[in-house]
């Protein structure tokens, strides 16, 4: 994985999308339009105890062809870069 922590810390201020993310208020898939990857990441480590289901959550961010991460790269990345990955 370490190929790919590079890249994403060195892609941490770059657009990022999130897609199936469901808010298990209105049982819906949340709208959350393009963030920072730093924070998309922040976001899927930590929505689970904000109300969201993120289960099926992926990450999208850089070319075409990037590896999207899923919510266990995303909770792997915070643990252990969490302080870099929000860093501008």
């Amino acid at each position: 994985m370490l190929a790919t922590v590079d890249a994403v810390l060195a892609a941490r201020n770059n657009d990022a999308e999130i897609l199936g993310v469901i808010d298990l208020t209105s049982k819906t898939e949340a709208r959350l339009g393009t963030t920072r990857l730093g924070d998309a990441i922040q976001f899927v480590a930590n929505a689970s105890v904000l109300g969201y289901d993120v289960r099926a959550a992926m990450v999208f961010y850089g070319e075409r062809g990037t590896p999207s991460l899923r919510t266990r790269d995303c909770e792997a990345l915070w643990a252990q870069y969490g302080a870099a990955l929000l860093q501008s």
